[in-house]
């Protein structure tokens, strides 16, 4: 999507300033469906520098996901999001979701050809 949808924009800008990351979407992208919850950047990078910090052959990667501490208490200039952050995130495949457990997504915006709020799942029912 050469024009990112101004609506979307405007979501991912809402979960940013409000730190909610409770709001569930499904995009497609070129090649896949993907499902989850949107998060902040931020509270996505500390989950994700988690994650790596746990692992002992990912470890030194951690400290690209952490903020840099500034020392001052002002915040950073308001911009427009060009990425979506999903966690608890699948792939839908078939009938699965991969991974099963959900994993942590960076999407850019202007990849995103549509979207729905809802988060998909498949049922053996």
């Amino acid at each position: 999507m050469s024009n990112p949808d101004g609506l979307l924009v405007d979501i991912a800008a809402m979960v940013e300033s409000e730190r909610s990351n409770q709001m569930p979407l499904t995009v497609v992208v070129p090649g896949a469906v993907i499902t989850g919850r949107l998060a902040p950047e931020s509270l996505w990078n500390e989950r994700v520098a988690e994650v790596l910090a746990a692992s002992e052959h990912l470890k030194p990667f951690a400290a690209l996901f952490s903020e840099p501490a500034t020392g001052d208490d002002v915040a950073p200039p308001v911009s427009r999001p060009t990425h979506l952050h999903l966690h608890v995130a699948r792939i839908l495949q078939g009938s699965y979701g991969l991974p099963h457990t959900g994993g942590m997504y960076r999407i850019a915006i202007a990849d995103i050809s549509s979207w729905t709020v809802g988060d998909l799942s498949y049922s053996d029912q």
